[in-house]
């Protein structure tokens, strides 16, 4: 697939600009850029309010289970969907038996996605709609809201470590989880690492990522394994950087007796997940490759379909751009109706 036919989010095509898909602002004037770098390990527990009680789970139903997963891939006749031997998730899990519909972004920045673009009432309104646009679009599938949140922020400014990444106050996560749980929403962290790697950023969230209603976003398009600054080109993860992020979640939910984690990993190239073959599948975490790319329909489907359908791992997530997706004629952003014509079905989506 040559360049000029791939989706490249704004964060590439403005590479001078704000380091996150569809910024308009310099880094070096963004708030999420200038945010004070909470930098310490987390020690702090969350708020008393956001803390879930512990529930038992019955067991997977597994017969359920194959056929959503055979629903979910929607009549595909290339033979690698549903993805085979797969292994069934621990009790507790949310998919395939719901759909995650989610809001990405970041509070301090209205031009990072749609979860602080709006007043947080008004965002939650507008989620709150989208859920029901879904589940009017597909009732056989319930829709789980969640708010999708980017803990850790490439940018143009080194920092003091000279990391070009910004972590965002823990406050800021604390004000996520009470939005959520105003909404019934999960929540995701989303780490864009940088020069940093994602085996130092990971650890740092660990307290919040032992609840059972957060879990986790890893971003390859900031992910400079050469030391290249974020924003000049478009940067990678391995097979080993997921699994040890799997392994990791995998702990945490067997040390916290919690639900399997779902693990977000963004993708709109080839080159942003090496090896994918080599990735471990676990009951304790459910992986999901997001279509990340933004632009017209049919460039969509294109990146959609040579970088996440013919390249399976485990479910697949399509992602929808509420204003660089209508830049270019014919000025449309997707509806669900027309995600779903999709094969697999995304069972993840999410809003920017």
């Amino acid at each position: 697939m040559k360049l000029k036919n791939i989706i490249l989010p704004a964060a590439f095509v403005l590479s001078a600009l704000a380091l996150f898909s569809s910024c308009s602002q310099p880094a070096g004037k963004d708030k999420a850029a200038t945010a004070k770098d909470t930098t310490k390990k987390v020690a702090a527990e969350a708020p008393e309010d956001t803390v879930t009680a512990k529930v038992v789970y019955p067991p997977i139903d597994k017969k359920l289970y194959d056929s959503l997963m055979k629903r979910l891939a929607n009549g595909d006749t290339t033979g690698k969907w549903p993805v085979k031997n797969t292994p069934y998730p621990l009790p507790g899990a949310i998919l395939p038996f719901k759909r995650v519909v989610a809001f990405y972004g970041n509070l301090y920045a209205k031009k990072m996605g749609i979860l602080g673009e709006l007043p947080p009432n008004e965002m939650l309104a507008k989620l709150k709609g989208e859920v029901k646009n879904w589940e009017k679009a597909d009732p056989k599938t319930p829709v789980q809201p969640a708010l999708h949140y980017i803990a850790v922020v490439a940018s143009g400014d080194a920092g003091k470590d000279g990391k070009y990444r910004h972590r965002m106050p823990l406050k800021q996560i604390d004000t996520v989880l009470k939005l959520a749980k105003k909404a019934h929403a999960i929540v995701f962290l989303d780490v864009q690492v940088a020069l940093s790697t994602i085996r130092v950023e990971l650890p740092l969230l660990e307290k919040y990522l032992s609840m059972p209603n957060v879990h986790f976003g890893m971003d390859p398009e900031f992910s400079m394994k050469d030391g290249t600054h974020p924003g000049k080109k478009i940067g990678t993860y391995d097979a080993d950087d997921i699994n040890y992020v799997s392994n990791y979640l995998a702990n945490l939910v067997r040390k916290n007796h919690l639900p399997p984690k779902i693990l977000i990993v963004h993708r709109f190239t080839k080159k942003m997940l090496t090896n994918y073959k080599n990735i471990k599948l676990r009951p304790e975490v459910q992986m999901v490759i997001d279509m990340d790319g933004w632009g017209e329909p049919d460039l969509k489907e294109g990146t959609y379909r040579y970088f996440v359908r013919d390249e399976p791992v485990q479910f697949t997530g399509f992602k929808l751009f509420y204003k660089n997706d209508i830049k270019k004629a014919p000025h449309h952003m997707l509806t669900p109706q027309e995600v779903l014509k999709k094969r697999p079905f995304p069972i993840y989506i999410q809003y920017q």
